[in-house]
């Protein structure tokens, strides 16, 4: 595990006279809790010298909290050496990654400019992450670092995909323009943009819709990796591929918590070996159940369908006036036909006549004939109070059509989603790419997601959720599950206490960032409800992972979040790796750390060099070419130095794998 953590430096990071600049260090600029993750993932995990710049002044979006940022950086550091110190005295200190190393310098700057990039030590580092919550002047920043240092890899958080595959291009021609005959490998790893939203967007739907699937894609394929509960006496489940994880021995406990990095042995235990699942008991599982095929990206669809289908354009009462309207008439006709003998078409025709007034008045025909007549005439009558109500339901219907939609009153069964930033608009297309009924509640009219819930028809509900009536407004008692994902603790935790007074049974996922708090939150919860489902999500502990291993410049397939605890499934070159090179499949599984899932199969030169990426239809609209990934592996296969493979890997299993030589590229 990890040794002692030296302490934080107490004044600002300038170096020290006569002390010479280090290289080859990792340099992270941002202004949230992103950041502040980041830093601790590449100091605490992966043992990297990390220079950590945030703007002077309190964290803009939680101007609550007293500490600047400097201080919640401070905090945060701290509580994480005293975690790895306490780690390191029960005598699980082995595979350091910190010894030798320095404490996170920490700078403070309203903006990364030159001058500041450059007291940074930007032309000296290995990498550099740009995660301000403000695309603009991540975008401002990259430019500026990769002019100063070409050889730089970036990752740069971007919330618009289309800026950011653009400016991924730019960046890395601009460094093959600097560094003429630079290797392909190098500079595939040289930029990239990342998006914290769309990171953790998945796992946050999947915990509100069933709280037990997780979906990683790797080369058109769909891993899925599923909770289980712990088998009955008696019982025999279906062990699935391989055990990915044993959950907390908590979990069923109404008095339990989620388990973190800091729970020891009563928290979950991710990659165990075969002796520790066949030993635990009372324990569920995650385990790899399925792989199947991908379909090709498809945009999200509107609740409701395309187009303006009657029930949106017509009312319930209308149709329902309308549909009397023609019962009578047709039993008009059916009486004419039995008491005049006349045609069927001619019975209709004359029937018409007498509901839009325009025949003459049957003086001399039968009794029956007049008595017709009369009853058309009056069932004629409540066709124009018909017609005026289509007309002008259909004009309202016209007018309101780019306005937000309302709930229906027959909704059900629907996922309430809380907050339309970032994180809620992506979950949100998450969600009805599922095809998923959700009605969203936002308290600002100009949030990033009102237009997208819009387009899609999605039902909104505007105004403050903390407020009565705003969640009846959004039908919560009918509901599935609540996603709590505003960017305030205490706003998710009031709204998930009020839903919860609604509706006991009701599915909760609500966004904490702090994980003391998360685990109180969820033990009361628990303790109060222990039959209704709780989760507690934190965005940046899910993307942190991702950011990491990019700075490493190795290629994440996707984060799977076990409690509060996270696995991450990535791609590697066995070559350089000899913890996998000449190892069998069976002796290259290290238990708690790494196991081989997958080995691709595909010739060293026709590869995806992107496995999250979906492979390319054939032109011709024919089917797409199989997958050259092995899922099946012979425990005896011999890993060879051409081979790629997808591991599970717990975070300071993967920095073990990636362990990079403290040096840089040569300077020419």
């Amino acid at each position: 595990m990890l040794g002692f953590v030296p302490p934080l430096p107490q004044q600002p990071g300038r170096p020290q006279p006569g002390r010479p600049p280090a290289t080859g260090h990792m340099i992270v600029c941002g202004d949230d809790a992103l950041a502040r993750r980041l830093a601790v993932e590449l100091r605490f995990v992966y043992g990297e010298r990390v220079t950590l710049l945030l703007p002077p002044g309190r964290d803009a979006n939680s101007p609550e909290t007293p500490l600047t940022q400097r201080g919640r950086a401070a905090a945060l550091f701290g509580r994480m050496s005293a975690a790895m110190n306490r780690t390191a005295a029960t005598g699980n200190g082995g595979n350091d990654t910190n010894a030798g190393v320095e404490a996170v310098r920490i700078m403070e700057a309203p903006e990364p400019s030159d001058d500041v990039l450059e007291e940074a030590g930007v032309d000296r580092a290995a990498a550099l992450a740009l995660v301000y919550d403000d695309d603009e002047r991540n975008i401002r920043a990259a430019l500026t670092a990769r002019r100063l240092n070409p050889r730089l890899r970036l990752v740069i958080r971007l919330y618009n995909r289309k800026l950011g595959q653009h400016l991924e291009e730019l960046l890395d021609q601009a460094a093959a323009v600097a560094m003429p005959g630079i290797d392909p490998a190098l500079l595939d790893a040289s930029t990239t943009v990342l998006s914290d939203a769309d990171t953790a967007a998945p796992a946050l739907a999947a915990t509100a819709l069933t709280g037990s699937s997780k979906i990683i894609q790797a080369e058109g394929l769909l891993l899925r990796a599923a909770e289980r509960p712990p088998p009955r006496p008696g019982e025999t489940l279906d062990p699935g591929l391989c055990t990915l994880a044993l959950l907390s021995s908590t979990t069923n406990d109404p008095a339990g918590s989620e388990g973190s990095d800091s729970s020891g042995a009563e928290g979950p235990e991710l990659l165990p070996s075969e002796e520790t699942v066949a030993a635990a008991e009372g324990r569920g599982t995650v385990v790899l159940e399925a792989i199947s095929r991908a379909d090709p990206d498809r945009p999200a669809t509107r609740m409701g369908g395309r187009g303006a289908p009657l029930a949106q354009v017509f009312s319930r009462r209308l149709r329902w006036s309308a549909l009397g309207v023609a019962v009578a008439a047709l039993s008009l006709v059916v009486a004419s036909l039995l008491t005049t003998k006349d045609t069927a078409v001619h019975s209709t025709y004359l029937t018409l006549l007498d509901l839009l007034g325009m025949n003459d008045p049957a003086e001399k025909a039968p009794a029956a004939r007049q008595i017709i007549q009369l009853l058309s005439g009056i069932a004629g009558l409540l066709l124009l109070p018909l017609l005026i109500a289509a007309v002008l339901e259909a004009f309202g219907t016209l007018r309101t059509a780019s306005s937000l939609r309302r709930p229906p009153r027959g909704l059900s069964g629907h996922v309430v989603l809380l907050g339309l930033g970032k994180i809620g608009t992506r979950v949100l297309v998450r969600l009805r790419e599922l095809d998923i009924p959700v009605v969203v509640v936002e308290e600002d009219p100009d949030a990033r997601g009102i237009p997208l819930a819009r387009s899609m028809h999605v039902p909104t509900v505007l105004g403050d959720v903390t407020q009565e009536g705003v969640l009846e407004a959004a039908k919560i008692r009918r509901a599935h599950a609540l996603l709590a994902l505003t960017s305030i603790d205490t706003t998710n935790l009031e709204a998930t206490l009020y839903a919860r007074s609604v509706k006991p049974d009701l599915r909760v996922a609500l966004r904490l960032y702090d994980d003391e708090f998360a685990t109180a939150v969820y033990r009361t919860l628990r303790t109060a409800h222990p039959q209704a489902l709780t989760r507690s999500r934190s965005v940046s502990h899910l993307a942190a992972p991702s950011f990491a291993v990019a700075m490493m410049g190795r290629q994440i397939l996707g984060a799977v979040p076990v409690e509060r605890k996270v696995m991450l499934f990535a791609a590697l070159e066995v070559a350089g790796h000899p913890q996998l090179e000449g190892r069998t499949v069976q002796q290259a599984f290290q238990a708690r750390s790494w196991r081989v899932l997958a080995i691709d199969a595909t010739p060293p030169a026709d590869r995806n060099p992107d496995l999250a990426a979906l492979p390319p239809y054939p032109p011709d609209g024919g089917a797409q070419p199989p997958s050259g990934l092995v899922w099946d592996l012979r425990p005896e296969y011999v890993l060879r130095a051409q081979d790629r493979v997808v591991i599970a890997a717990t975070r300071r299993g993967l920095a073990e794998l990636l362990r990079r030589q403290r040096s840089v590229l040569p300077q020419q």
